[in-house]
């Protein structure tokens, strides 16, 4: 099951709601009883062998830039 990221507003404490993904955007309760909370963003990093391997350096790859 997924997990999302909240912060609250009322206290700063950030924590971690496991629910599905169709329940993704509901209100989430803060540990400390405070209803204003809200979801974070996260970022995801994909890779694998399907990712594309990093071009040289310089603009265009290297070799457009050449004095």
């Amino acid at each position: 099951m997924p997990r999302y990221d909240f912060r609250c507003r009322e206290c700063g404490s950030t924590f971690e709601v496991s629910r599905t993904m169709n329940a993704a955007s509901d209100p989430a309760r803060c540990p400390d009883g405070h209803d204003d909370t809200v979801k974070l963003l996260s970022t995801v990093a994909v890779g694998g062998r399907g990712a594309a391997p990093a071009s040289g350096g310089g603009c265009c790859g290297g070799g457009c830039c050449g004095g």
